[in-house]
């Protein structure tokens, strides 16, 4: 396992991945070393805790870094700009995407998602050998959000890596900008009333964690503006097809309101599926 302050080879990793996409010089891949799992936590720490609201640990702060327990585990894809260079003169990362699978969840006790989220209902009702991949800790220096095609290659690059491992389910936590639920009424509400997901598989916030959706009456809400008030993040997932959970999570390191993303591959809109590629065929 890579030690977070002195990064390593990395245990059990895909070996040689070729880089997944290209637009101009930016490429997307996953990180095959420790040290560019640093840089994507050095990316990770500049865009949570110096744009935005989170607060770091003060270890955290000490090496400039935002990490957890998941990261020696999991894979961790990144946008590169070959025409830009960090402190150590290599490419610099500018978008990253933690990706963890079962097999990850396994090493780790269980997903991270499973601490905001009571996902166990959801798991039992899955078909037996649905293939999980729960996304998170994503984020695109400030400089690139703007451009289209960095957030296109870091989902032309998830597409990827579940076609190659078949992926069924993609799920895991998505944030508002915000801790104060009131002032996020009208997004809540509209993924609240428009966007559940299915009863069966519906996972509700943990109770000691939970926070009402439901803040305003369905015939209040104009849809169009509703979905303007979304970050980019979330409306692309309820695009794709996504569903919601029950109840939000408001987290106060990191400044946000988060709701849980349920998409199923197989649920994945004719759009999305023409624009980052062949998906694979949902588990039989």
């Amino acid at each position: 396992m890579v030690n977070i302050y002195e990064p390593g080879p990395l245990e059990g990793r895909l070996e040689q991945w070729p880089v997944l996409a290209v637009s101009g010089a930016l490429e997307v891949r996953l990180a095959e070393t420790g040290e560019e799992v640093a840089a994507a936590q050095r990316l990770r720490y500049r865009v949570f805790y110096e744009e935005m609201d989170a607060t770091p640990s003060p270890e955290m702060r000490a090496v400039r870094r935002d990490f957890d327990r998941f990261d020696a585990i999991c894979d961790h894809l990144l946008v590169v700009d070959r025409d830009a260079h960090d402190e150590d003169g290599q490419p610099a990362v500018v978008g990253t995407y933690r990706l963890m699978r079962e097999v990850h969840a396994e090493k780790a006790g269980g997903f991270y998602t499973a601490g905001e989220y009571d996902i166990a209902a959801m798991l039992k009702a899955l078909p037996p050998g649905t293939r999980m991949l729960e996304l998170g800790r994503s984020c695109v220096l400030k400089p690139y959000r703007v451009k289209a095609a960095t957030m296109q290659l870091l989902w032309r690059g998830v597409m990827t890596y579940v076609a190659r491992f078949s992926v069924d389910l993609m799920f895991g936590c998505a944030s508002l900008g915000s801790t104060d639920p009131d002032a996020l009424k009208l997004p809540l509400s509209y993924l609240h009333h428009f966007h559940p997901a299915p009863k069966e598989v519906r996972v509700r916030a943990r109770a000691e964690r939970y926070v009402e959706m439901n803040r305003m009456p369905k015939d209040d809400i104009d849809p169009r503006e509703a979905l303007r008030s979304l970050p980019p993040m979330i409306k692309g997932y309820v695009r794709a097809g996504a569903g919601i959970g029950e109840g939000a999570v408001v987290d106060n390191q990191f400044g946000t309101t988060d709701v849980f993303i349920y998409l199923p591959v197989a649920k994945i809109s004719a759009r999305y599926r023409n624009r980052f590629g062949k998906l694979p065929e949902p588990a039989g």
